[in-house]
């Protein structure tokens, strides 16, 4: 390259640069007044005092690295997905990790028995489900915490997609502040801003964490059995209901449409059984389930194992949104205290799709009159449900899942 062309690139990449640097300081700046205009008279509102305000914010700079942000004056950059929730549904239960999770679950269910005795009778919540949901937060509090909760939550309130979410929760990381919460450390979170070993947001901690072990204060940062305690309360106060089980793997008749699925479908277990389907154990359903609501429940459509589920799985949807997470608290809790064994259905050699492909051809199915939730590119079960329906009518097999064939199909 000539000598003068090399000159004149090197001279826009350095104005590029700076001009780059300007518009963060610039950003920067906005965000410090965002704080002091915004974010002040809110958190003063809720109770929070000017100096405890100002120790937690006093120092804080946008986190630039954080995903989903959108700088002011700009927008989202798109991010192609390949998290397991996304591609094969059988990669969410990877086998090193669901062993790690049960035997570690094991060890805590013996040191902690009084503890989750404890929660289990204040809340009607069973131990290993507490201890199934602590190791897939935060594996039994040892996994690092390596955020500054104050930092992550400004960044997110002021430049993301949910701007008023973040805000909120930051207002209320505060409040926690001024009770006195925050250790000598600070108050250390994830990178999405949740906090502690239960992984609670900060509006979760202020309205479900409780005091386990008596000296009343609520630490689910470094207390275990404050950690249970508040696990089984935040399941207590979404509905958890006491005796009933979360759901039981099932085999289903060949000729049963898969379109059934859906905690809007619902019908007494009974009725399911009625219609053929039975747990793969080959033993009854409990004589005071039979007449309590069951959902059929396909993660992965006719490509995977089956499940009738309870209202008690859709709680453990409110603590995560995602079918996958809720069926791998269950499974690891069951493992961990009746000793089961995997599932035993297979899962199919299905997935591999971004969650782009999914929107496209969730928008197809909308465009047909199909309801699949959104078009938000997560196969739930509405989407799986309107893949089930548009195959049948079709004349196909219906399987009710995403599979890469579809999108010609479809027309995409």
């Amino acid at each position: 390259m000539p000598f003068r062309a090399c000159l004149a690139a090197l001279v826009l990449s350095l104005s590029a640069t700076l001009a780059a640097a300007t518009d963060r300081a610039a950003v920067e700046r906005d965000y410090r007044a965002w704080l002091e205009d915004t974010v002040w008279p809110a958190a003063a509102a809720a109770g929070v005092s000017r100096t405890t305000f100002d120790r937690a914010t006093g120092g804080l700079r946008l986190d630039w690295d954080l995903p989903g942000l959108v700088p002011p004056g700009g927008a989202p950059v798109p991010r192609r997905q390949r998290q397991a929730e996304f591609g094969s549904p059988g990669r969410y239960f990877d086998a090193g990790g669901v062993a790690a999770a049960v035997r570690i679950g094991r060890e805590m269910a013996a040191r902690h028995a009084p503890a989750l005795a404890a929660a289990e009778r204040a809340t009607g919540v069973p131990g290993h489900i507490v201890l199934a949901i602590w190791g897939r937060e935060s594996n039994y509090g040892r996994a690092a915490i390596p955020h500054d909760a104050f930092e992550v939550l400004g960044t997110k309130g002021f430049m993301s997609t949910r701007p008023e979410l973040f805000t909120a929760e930051l207002v209320a990381a505060l409040r926690i502040a001024e009770d006195g919460h925050a250790g000598p450390g600070g108050l250390r979170s994830s990178w999405a801003g949740a906090l502690g070993q239960p992984q609670f947001m900060p509006s979760s901690f202020l309205e479900h964490a409780a005091d386990g072990d008596g000296d009343g204060r609520a630490d689910i940062w470094n207390s275990e059995a404050d950690t249970i305690a508040s696990i089984a309360t935040y399941l207590a106060r979404h509905g958890w209901v006491a005796g009933r089980d979360w759901g039981f793997e099932v085999t289903l008749p060949a000729d049963m449409s898969c379109t059934l699925e859906g905690p809007d479908r619902g019908r007494p277990i009974r009725e399911w059984e009625a219609m053929g389907i039975a747990r793969v154990s080959g033993r009854a359903f409990p004589a005071h389930e039979r007449d309590g609501e069951g959902y059929l429940m396909l993660p992965a459509g006719r490509n995977g194992p089956a499940f009738l589920v309870t209202p008690n799985f859709y709680v453990l949807k409110d603590y995560n949104m995602s079918d996958l997470y809720a069926l791998f608290v269950g499974h690891v809790g069951d493992r961990i205290a009746y000793g089961v064994g995997d599932f035993a259905a297979p899962w199919g050699p299905v997935g591999g799709l971004m969650r782009s492909d999914v929107a496209e051809m969730q928008r197809a199915l909308q465009a047909m009159g199909h309801d699949t939730g959104g078009a938000d590119g997560l196969a739930g079960f509405r989407t799986r449900r309107a893949i089930g329906a548009w195959q049948e009518e079709r004349g196909d097999a219906a399987t009710c899942f995403p599979e890469t064939g579809m999108r010609a199909a479809l027309g995409r």
